[in-house]
């Protein structure tokens, strides 16, 4: 029974221990930066903590997490895994988060249940006990941004005029009656009245012209969307950094840009 025990609380303990170093933290814009909160244990609702609905980038540093978009893990959620964030919009959850908690090393969870895979795994740049540091020399560091975006605009442009197909009724009549009466005041007899058919005829013909001529179609006009792909003008997502030591060259991404050096232990990795 004494036996029993003892394993039941060293696997306790074991549980606890693995919890207690499991941390998450929200940072309110992407790319980690703005201001932030970190968590140990699960959260039911960020409002308690001022935090609700501001989170924007994601780090985890160990452990699963489930985020949810409503308070006591309601509404959309997705898991988390050990890695960097820098936008939570590819997963729909920006400005959105309301609640989180730890998922157990022995919980089974599907795979659509899962964010999208991070860019990397949250590096450790920690000092290590006793570790001893160096400076590196930096040889090149390259920004890295998203896809360029896409800028949309709304125009007016004219649409052409076309060819008017219906006679000017109005200008026929008119210049139908005219032509009558012009044509009524030649011949005599028969003659007379195919003059006056003839009058009519032509009249009409003119009438229709001069109201063509004289009455020109107003302009019109149309909306048209226009786009054009522009170079993104988000902050990087992350530094490519490129730096020497002991003659060997490394490379590491960072999350802000360094200076002309940059802090190593004595296998070139970096430390803060």
């Amino acid at each position: 029974m004494h036996i029993a025990l003892r394993q039941f609380f060293a696997v306790a303990g074991v549980a606890l221990a693995a919890q207690a170093s499991a941390q998450v933290t929200f940072y309110e814009q992407n790319n980690f930066r703005g201001e932030s909160f970190s968590t140990q244990r699960q959260v039911g609702d960020f409002s308690r903590y001022g935090f609700n609905d501001r989170a924007s980038s994601a780090e985890v540093t160990s452990g699963r997490w489930e985020v949810c978009e409503d308070s006591r893990f309601n509404g959309r959620c997705v898991v988390l895994r050990q890695g960097r964030y820098a936008s939570l919009a590819d997963m729909g959850l920006n400005n959105r988060v309301s609640s989180v908690r730890m998922v157990r090393n022995d919980a089974r969870i599907d795979d659509d249940r899962y964010a999208p895979m991070p860019v990397t795994e949250a590096p450790d740049f920690r000092r290590r006990n006793n570790e001893r540091l160096y400076e590196a020399r930096v040889t090149s560091v390259r920004a890295v941004v998203g896809p360029p975006e896409q800028r949309c605009w709304i125009e007016q442009e004219q649409v052409p005029q076309e060819q008017q197909s219906n006679a000017n009724v109005p200008g026929a009549v008119v210049g139908a009656l005219l032509g009558g009466v012009l044509g009524h005041q030649v011949g005599g007899g028969s003659g007379k009245d195919l003059a006056t058919i003839g009058g009519v005829v032509a009249g009409a013909a003119i009438g229709n012209q001069v109201g063509r001529n004289n009455t020109p179609l107003p302009a019109q006009t149309r909306d048209v969307q226009r786009c054009r792909d522009v170079p993104s003008q988000a902050a990087p997502q992350f530094w490519d950094v490129s730096y020497t030591f002991r003659g060997m060259d490394h490379q590491a991404q960072m999350t802000a840009p360094p200076g002309r050096s940059i802090t190593v232990n004595q296998r070139g990795e970096p430390r803060e």
